[in-house]
């Protein structure tokens, strides 16, 4: 269903999803006089104390997923990896947004490879991977070192292994499961990693944050920093290019898109990494410094409200609290320090359990 009229105060909004991005999303929404309706399997998701509704079941409930798209005016969602029938069944029955193409590239890396490629955007040598031979042709073509991946649900460093010399070919292999898709990456020897928050509105019309700077620990990004240490001509390119893959998808709402910063002489260049159909961590710095952040973006362009102002107030690094790391949340200085605890039951080692936004404040 794609019927397109603004939502007034007081509507609902259906997300699938509910850790903390589906918890943000729900206070942005309440923030905005909006009621929002959480549907997750998982009865201690850290969202559900923050809306009025909830939903626990699977995501292959179709029963309980019909009653939950009948209860609400449009439904989003928190995280990438939603089931493809799971999309089917709520855009056959209420307006999804952002709409399932987002999902059916990225939940695939070949797939989200293909798709960028195909619209004219830089990324990463890639073959395609399925058997030991079909890696060693890959690494004949592509060289070493290479990135070896699984083509679904690797994040945070889950589902890659790095081959530096041939002797890793076979072991490489062996532990991301024969059999399963996979695809090898050229290592790219990048400067840095940056990223782009994009938003798109139901009219096409398109908003772009600054870009961040990323640093990750253990392959969990660890912090974000504004501004980049970019120039300006090319975080104008990333912010292009941010926008040019939202029109392709004819994307509505907030996504994440990350890039490498790769030498080029005088002129560095970007190519993408991947890309992120949801609002995104490296975008949650947009809470303490932009008029208008990420989650309420979001909220707005799948309600069909004009989107919102996304300028950048004052300097900031965003650093994410993981596993224990979160009880030292209170002995912070709290000068300048804005911080966002999660809610999760258990400090697990590798969790994501909240974040300190740290506003460079003006001298006095």
């Amino acid at each position: 269903m794609t019927e397109n009229h603004p939502l007034q105060p007081g509507g609902r909004i259906g997300i699938l999803g509910g850790g903390q991005l589906g918890r943000m999303l729900s206070l942005a929404a309440s923030q905005l006089g909006m009621k929002t309706h959480i549907f997750c399997p998982d009865p201690e998701s850290p969202a559900f104390e923050v809306t009025p509704s909830k939903t626990i079941a699977g995501y292959d409930d179709v029963a309980a997923l019909r009653a939950f798209a009948g209860d609400v005016d449009v439904v989003t969602y928190e995280f990438e990896n939603v089931p493809l029938a799971t999309a089917k069944v709520i855009a056959d029955n209420v307006t999804l947004r952002p709409g399932a193409k987002a999902l059916e590239v990225s939940q695939d890396r070949l797939a989200e490879k293909a798709f960028l490629s195909h619209v004219g955007i830089a990324v990463a040598p890639y073959r395609a991977v399925g058997s030991l031979q079909d890696l060693q042709a890959a690494i004949s073509d592509i060289g070493l070192p290479a990135v070896l991946k699984t083509t679904r649900l690797g994040y945070d460093g889950k589902g890659q292994r790095m081959i530096g010399k041939p002797d890793d070919i076979e072991g490489a292999f062996t532990e991301l499961a024969p059999g399963a898709p996979l695809v090898l990456e050229a290592y790219i020897p990048f400067e840095k990693e940056i990223s782009v928050i994009v938003v798109r509105g139901t009219d096409g019309s398109v908003v772009t944050y600054d870009p961040a700077e990323n640093v990750h620990r253990n392959h969990i990004l660890k912090t974000s920093t504004l501004p980049a240490t970019v120039s300006d001509g090319l975080a104008a390119k990333a912010r292009a290019i941010a926008g040019a893959i939202a029109k392709a998808l004819d994307y509505v709402g907030t996504m994440g898109v990350e890039f490498f910063v790769v030498s080029d002489g005088d002129d560095p260049q970007v190519l993408v990494n991947e890309i992120a159909p949801r609002v995104h961590n490296s975008g949650h710095w947009t809470q303490a410094v932009c008029v208008t952040d990420q989650f309420e973006n979001h909220i707005r362009a799948i309600c069909d409200w004009p989107l919102g102002d996304t300028t950048r107030l004052a300097d900031v690094v965003m650093e994410n609290l993981i596993g224990e790391e979160i009880f030292a949340t209170a002995s912070r200085s709290i000068s300048g320090i804005q911080p966002h605890v999660y809610g999760k039951a258990e400090a697990r080692t590798g969790r994501k359990m909240g974040h300190l936004n740290i506003v460079k404040l003006p001298r006095a």
